[in-house]
């Protein structure tokens, strides 16, 4: 009986660079979508502080009442249907990643408690085998993320720090940056 042993130098990717930039969706919202408009800007470095390129973030969210558009989602809310909620987002040759989207309403949570506004995020690079998971939140909303059980889950407030984004001064931007590693590495969660 023979063994089979895996190959070690297989990896995922690259993504986008071979023609896949039809699934591109950077602007999440349609301009009949209700909701406040904003800009989400970022870089993605690895442990050494360099930037990733040719990743991909896929971006879901509530609408800006609440409530996704995905029919499990039953919550006696008005529903968006302008509003779709996915994206999928490269980064490019500096590691820098841009969308647009509206701000999410809040949505239930575990133990009938709500969920600051926040957007989910998919991630997937080279040499990843497997997606990890992490979460944006928004400087702007520090009583509803002082209270939300998922950051609540986060025992550091620098840890916790790293997946609220911060607003820019007088505009609807916000600049959320990741680290995969090192100083600052970003929160990931289990799936």
């Amino acid at each position: 009986m023979s063994k089979l042993t895996p190959t070690p130098s297989q990896t995922v990717g690259p993504y986008y660079s071979i023609g896949l930039n039809w699934l591109i969706t950077t602007d999440l919202a349609r301009d009949a979508t209700t909701g406040e408009r904003i800009v989400v800007s970022g870089r993605l470095t690895d442990g050494d502080g360099a930037p990733i390129p040719d990743a991909v973030l896929e971006v879901w969210q509530a609408d800006a009442n609440g409530r996704y558009a995905h029919a499990e989602d039953t919550q006696d809310k008005p529903k968006d249907a302008t509003f779709k909620g996915f994206g999928r987002v490269p980064t490019d040759k500096d590691g820098n990643f841009v969308f647009t989207t509206i701000k999410p309403g809040a949505v239930p949570g575990p133990g009938n408690s709500l969920q600051a506004p926040h957007i989910l995020v998919a991630l997937s690079m080279r040499g990843l085998l497997r997606h990890v998971y992490t979460r944006i939140y928004f400087s702007d909303e520090a009583a509803a993320n002082a209270t939300d059980p998922i950051l609540g889950l986060i025992d550091e407030p620098a840890r916790r720090a790293t997946l609220v984004a911060q607003r820019a001064k007088g505009a609807a931007e916000y600049r959320w940056d990741i680290a995969m590693q090192g100083t600052g590495e970003t929160v990931f969660f289990d799936a």
